[in-house]
Formats: C-alpha cells, sequence, structure tokens
C-alpha cells in the first residue's frame, strides 16, 4: 500500500554500466504495515531508499540503498535497540537475513528451506522486530549501491570500498549519518553480520567506537568467515573442519552405527576434542609422523567422518572440504552434497573428481530468493527502479591485507563494558563451519578475562541456519534473549 515519497536531494547519479539508467542518490519511500509477531500485533513503518556515501572533502562518492524497519506501535519510540544487518560475500547484497531471517517477511520456502513456487514472500511471525528495529545495508555494488561519478564523469577508486578496512571505513561513516539523520543516538545499538558480514562486523565494532563514538551493546556473528581460519589450510584450519565432517555424515547416515544411533550433539564433543588434542598434532608432523600414528589417526577420522581410511590416507590426513563434499556419497548415491548446507544434494556430469560441479545448496536458493527480493522491493515496499538488482556485485580484487579484526573486536570489548557477543552456526556448513566460528571465539580474547561475555549457538541446518523453520524460531529468540541479556538496565559501564 502506497503512502509518500520524499525526495531529500534532486541530485541523480549516472550508473558505470549505462549513462541512461539514472537512479537517486539521496531518496526516501515509506510504507506502513502491520505483522503479527508472537501473537502480538506490531504496526511498523518500512522505509526503502538510498543514503550517500562522502569522501573525506565532503564529495559524493557513493549510494547505498537500505531498508529500515521501525515499530511505531510502542512507547519506547527511538529509545528502542536498533540492529544495523550486513550479509557478506564480499559483494552479497543484504538479503538473506532479510527476506529469511530477522525482517518481517521470510521467502515462500518449505519447512527445511526449499524453494516453492509460486515465489514470494509471507509474514515472519518470528521476525525481532517487536524487540528491535532493523536496518538492512547494501553495500557499494550490491543490491542497487552503486558508486557516483564526479563531475567529470569519472568514478571513485575501486580501493576507497573494495577492501577489509575500506569496507569498514566507509561503512561505519554512513552509519553515523544513518543514526543522526532518524534521530538513534539513544538506542542501544547493535550490527549482525553473515559469512563475511562477520569480519566486517568485528571490524565496525572498534571503527564505530574510536572515529565515529557509537558505543555497541552487541555484535552478532552469523556463521562468521574468519580470515584468519578460512582458506589458509594448514593443520589447524583443516581440523577445524573434522566436527562438520561428522555432522554432514551423520546427516546422511554415513557414520557408523554406534555412532549414528546417538543424537548428533551428543557426537560432536568427543569429535571436537579429538580434533584439537590429536588430529592438529597429527598433521603438522607432515611427512615425519610414524605409521603406527598416522594409521590410527586415519581410522579415527574414518570413523568420525564416514570416509574410508584409503582415501584419507591419500590425502595425507589433510582432506580438503571440496574432496569430502564429492566423496562422502561417491560409493553409496553417487551423488553429491551441499557446500553451505550439506543437507543439499548435487547431481554431477562424473562421478570421479575431487570436487562437486556446483553448489547445489545456492542454486536452489536463488530460485527462491531472487525473483522474491525483486517482487518484494518493488510491489510492496513501492519503490521503482529499471536497474537491476545485484544479489552478488562485482567487489575487484578484494583487498585482504592487514586483517586485524578479530583483535579490533577485543578491544572494543575492552574498553566497553557493556559489549557482549553471539555467535550462530549451523552444524552442516561446510564453508564457515561451526567449529571454525566456535575456534574464532576463543581467540578473540585469549586472556580470557572476557569469556563471561561471549556466547554460541548451534543450529540443525546450515549457512542460512534460518531457512528451516524450526531453526528460524530458536534463532530468533535467541537474538531476542540476547539483546534482553546485553541491554545494560541501569548498570553503569564499568568492570
Amino acid at each position: 500500500m502506497k503512502f509518500y515519497f520524499t525526495l531529500f536531494l534532486t541530485a541523480c547519479f549516472t550508473l558505470s554500466f549505462s549513462q541512461d539508467l539514472k537512479i537517486p542518490a539521496d531518496t526516501t519511500v515509506v510504507t506502513n504495515h502491520t505483522v503479527n509477531i508472537k501473537g502480538k500485533q506490531i504496526n511498523y513503518k518500512a522505509e526503502t531508499g538510498f543514503q550517500p556515501v562522502w569522501d573525506e572533502e565532503g564529495k559524493m562518492i557513493a549510494s547505498l540503498y537500505y531498508t529500515y524497519y521501525k515499530r511505531t506501535n510502542d512507547n519506547k519510540g527511538n529509545k528502542r535497540p536498533i540492529i544495523y544487518s550486513f550479509n557478506g560475500g564480499p559483494g552479497s547484497a543484504s538479503l538473506w537475513m532479510h527476506i529469511a531471517y530477522t525482517g518481517p517477511k521470510v521467502l515462500n520456502i518449505d519447512e527445511e528451506g526449499y524453494p516453492v513456487q509460486p515465489y514470494g514472500v509471507k509474514d515472519n511471525p518470528n521476525s525481532i522486530l517487536d524487540v528491535a528495529d532493523i536496518v538492512f545495508i547494501n553495500p557499494v555494488n550490491t543490491g542497487y549501491s552503486r558508486k557516483i561519478a564526479d563531475k567529470e564523469g569519472k568514478m571513485p577508486e575501486d580501493k576507497l570500498f573494495f577492501g577489509i578496512n575500506a569496507d569498514i571505513k566507509y561503512l561505519a561513516s554512513w552509519m553515523n549519518t544513518f543514526t543522526t539523520r532518524k534521530n538513534r543516538w539513544e538506542s542501544p545499538k547493535y550490527i549482525i553480520g553473515e559469512s563475511y558480514g562477520g569480519t566486517r562486523v568485528m571490524g565496525l565494532s572498534l571503527e564505530l567506537q574510536n572515529r565515529q563514538w557509537m558505543y555497541l551493546n552487541g555484535v552478532i556473528l552469523v556463521s562468521p568467515a574468519d580470515y584468519k581460519v578460512l582458506r589458509v589450510g594448514g593443520p589447524l584450519a583443516s581440523s577445524l573442519n573434522l566436527p562438520y565432517y561428522t555432522a554432514a555424515a551423520w546427516y546422511h547416515k554415513m557414520l557408523p552405527s554406534s555412532l549414528q544411533n546417538k543424537d548428533l550433539l551428543e557426537i560432536l564433543p568427543e569429535v571436537e576434542d579429538f580434533a584439537i588434542n590429536d588430529l592438529i598434532p597429527a598433521i603438522a608432523k607432515g611427512g615425519f609422523i610414524s605409521e603406527t600414528e598416522k594409521q590410527a589417526i586415519a581410522k579415527k577420522m574414518s570413523y568420525y567422518s564416514g570416509l574410508s581410511e584409503k582415501v584419507i590416507l591419500q590425502q595425507n590426513l589433510d582432506v580438503p572440504n571440496r574432496f569430502f563434499w564429492k566423496e562422502l556419497l561417491r560409493d553409496k548415491t553417487g551423488e553429491t552434497i551441499g557446500r553451505l548446507d550439506s543437507r543439499y544434494i548435487g547431481i554431477d556430469k562424473v562421478e570421479t573428481g575431487s570436487s562437486p560441479d556446483y553448489s547445489a545448496e545456492l542454486t536452489s536458493w536463488l530460485h527462491s530468493f531472487t525473483p522474491a527480493i525483486n517482487y518484494y522491493i518493488q510491489n510492496e515496499l513501492e519503490f521503482k527502479t529499471d536497474v537491476k538488482y545485484n544479489v552478488f556485485g562485482n567487489t575487484g580484487r578484494w583487498d585482504n591485507s592487514n586483517d586485524n579484526t578479530r583483535d579490533n573486536l577485543r578491544q572494543a570489548m575492552a574498553q566497553n563494558p557493556y559489549l557482549k557477543v553471539l555467535t550462530q552456526s549451523g552444524y552442516y556448513d561446510g564453508a564457515t563451519t561451526y567449529f571454525a566460528a566456535k575456534y574464532t571465539q576463543w581467540q578473540i580474547d585469549p586472556s580470557g578475562k572476557m569469556k563471561d561475555r561471549f556466547s554460541f549457538k548451534g543450529y540443525r541446518s546450515g549457512h542460512m541456519m534460518y531457512l528451516r523453520n524450526e531453526d528460524l524460531i530458536k534463532a530468533n529468540d535467541d537474538l531476542r534473549d540476547f539483546i534482553e541479556d546485553s541491554l545494560p538496565k541501569g548498570e553503569s559501564a564499568k568492570y
């Protein structure tokens, strides 16, 4: 239903791929809605549009597309908690959590998360909008967000946006402007990031605090990608994968009956213990491990992973994720399993090989997400444009150098006694595994002095654990509990 349209600036920017497609750089479209959450009617305002990014000289260099949900029928007003939400990639739009997790609408999917036609959205009775307002932010080149050319038609340099530290810097500045425009400085503030968004929000925690003077109550890491572990390889990174292998093998009934007949959560602690105390040192020994120890480790890995001792020994105990996705069901059905959610099944051209032809889960998700977000923005949020919505956008050669985000979060917590951290992971996520997320949590504060301010929640699904309805309910309830627990309740910020 259509309400009003306001144009803050008349300036428009020209997109780099066309001189004819134009979109307003500072625009807001507002609609009013109602949703039933946890048995209560929640009235809310949905505001979608653009807010500029300025350089240090005050020149507009980009404009970010966002959607802001604000509850309108409670008495807290602008003192309500507010959550700034990011997805990952880098180069991914903020549609995944927007229309499948925390927002007031969710995809039309089945109970396990598989797409259902007709594609579209429906009310989300589990949204956290009852307890917090939410802003979904799309970094440059994702969604409708784009760079802006100067008066001479020259685009700003990629290095201002496409790197760990550049991304953090401009997004923190944008959030400061947004907080001021919406008069939210009195609100308890949270940031949530999924996948690469985990790296992003770890870095934002200190950047917001030290350069934007914005202090947070909570940081939420959803299936976080920690680039101190991810894609690094070696004994540590390899060993952290084993508990995920156990979970995926358990789901597909590939474990020995002594394990298969137990509940998953009964099994995982012993596998985690083996991975830390036995597997890391074994792989670290490389070619100098004794044959007796190598055979014993391979036997135990086979027991916990569903793979044969032979293929584990052929991999010298260091089993890559991609090989596991191809190998687990090779001799049973010849099918592959999904990367981001290993409950999903794929069919390759041939059964031979060391990695799957494609990501079975991602193609399934794109079935439902792409049409749904385009429909939702145009028909329910009333934003009209011919510009393509980039589910995944080009971010050039992303600069991963000088990644201090893990320590940035530690510093932010040390300086801010209010700040707490929640990690949420799916056991069947083979991209950013749940045990690697636990390890990241352990390493943020090596002193252990702040460990009571960390919490971890695991779910029986994958990277986007909220696609499974049972976990959608549980994960949102965990967010509610985290918000309630991290509100100061009149306590002063001191140790």
